[in-house]
């Protein structure tokens, strides 16, 4: 019997070893398919700059969130400083154990809290922040200075605030010269000893981004960043997607007809006009003015990074309770992928900074300067 040639001697190996070998590599090859997928999937979602109309974009909402984690209010206009808009998020509350931030994450039901700014007038000689209740929840109404003096701040109680992982904001414990004290109140409210605390002027610096690592821009008492901006166009896209969802994943039927509200996302600055969704994931620099023209000396306005998303949005604003699925559950269907350093969490909305003082009011023209990724 004639011998078989190296050709066939190497090929007989071959097809004895192909299964060990495939098995080898597998976790290999099911790892860059992995990566290749994630990648696609990212582009794929980033909006085609082409199919927006970038010259009739207009603010149609504008809404501050005095205390953090409770009812927003709508406002015609608002002035800004490099913090954020005025009053928005500079009081929040706090653990009395830890002073610890306390959010709607953890007490849904403070979303129902009605906080509501009132400005100095004839009437009234020093501006009020005057804090409400649900009337069945038995608390008192209540208010404190919205400017309290240096004699005022001599008498609260100075403390250092724990936010994500940060405990060295400053912060004051507000309080009344008549009834119980706001805190009493609060944490009658909330369930357990909390306190009502003011931002104190010790500047609290951003997180860098993954543009902008070297970013040094203060806030008061927002998640991250001053400025959350959302367009209409985009919550009416996940209105879309969700009634796509109903009967998956826990959307319940009622979500045919039920409305996705701009509030739970908790926006600052609300607009529409782009002829399309999720604008404002490739508006990385802008000014807003009362003209259709760009004026030059507007403030410029940075955004920073994509928003990413927990269960907040969840719980409606109106009633405090919290949906199982809505928005979350959509969201990380169709809006992941987005952030490069958290490529898994869901992005609604994004991140933004001042660059110096100005006015933003309803109806202002919004005037792209750069466009790129955020």
């Amino acid at each position: 019997m004639p011998q078989p040639t190296i050709l066939e001697q190497g090929l007989a190996t071959l097809h004895v070893c192909w299964i060990p070998i495939a098995l080898l590599f597998a976790p290999v090859a099911y790892l860059l398919l992995s990566h290749w997928k994630k990648s696609k999937t990212a582009v794929s979602s980033a909006p085609n700059h082409s199919k927006f109309d970038t010259a009739n974009i207009r603010v149609t909402k504008i809404l501050i969130h005095p205390i953090k984690s409770c009812r927003g209010t709508s406002v015609p206009e608002a002035r800004y400083t490099l913090e954020g808009l005025e009053n928005d998020r500079r009081w929040c509350v706090v653990r009395a154990a830890n002073n610890a931030v306390v959010t709607a994450r953890d007490v849904a039901k403070m979303v129902l809290i009605n906080p509501r700014i009132i400005p100095e007038s004839a009437s009234q000689k020093e501006g009020q922040l005057e804090v409400s209740f649900p009337e069945e929840s038995g608390c008192e109404t209540f208010s404190i200075p919205l400017h309290p003096t240096e004699e005022n701040l001599l008498s609260w109680q100075s403390i250092d605030i724990s936010l994500w992982g940060k405990d060295d904001i400053e912060g004051y414990v507000c309080q009344t010269n008549i009834g119980r004290s706001p805190s009493q109140i609060l944490s009658q409210y909330v369930g357990f000893p909390v306190l009502l605390a003011m931002k104190g002027p010790r500047p609290r610096i951003c997180p860098p981004t993954h543009r902008f690592p070297n970013l040094d821009a203060p806030s008061y008492f927002q998640d991250g960043y001053p400025l959350l901006v959302v367009s209409e166009e985009s919550v009416a896209a996940m209105q879309e997607q969700i009634r796509g969802m109903v009967g998956l994943q826990g959307v319940e039927e009622k979500w045919f007809s039920d409305t996705l509200q701009v509030e739970r996302f908790r926006p600052n600055i609300i607009f529409k006009g782009a002829g399309a969704p999720f604008i404002e994931d490739v508006l990385t620099e802008f000014t807003v003015d009362s003209t259709p023209e760009s004026i030059d000396a507007a403030p410029i306005i940075r955004l920073v990074s994509k928003c990413t998303r927990c269960l907040l949005p969840n719980v409606h604003p109106e009633t405090g309770l919290r949906d199982k699925a809505v928005p979350l559950k959509v969201l990380m269907k169709h809006r992941r992928g987005l952030d490069p350093v958290q490529p898994n969490q869901a992005c609604m909305g994004c991140n933004g900074v001042f660059t110096q003082d100005g006015v933003v009011k309803v109806g202002d023209w919004i005037h792209v300067r750069k466009m790129g990724f955020v």
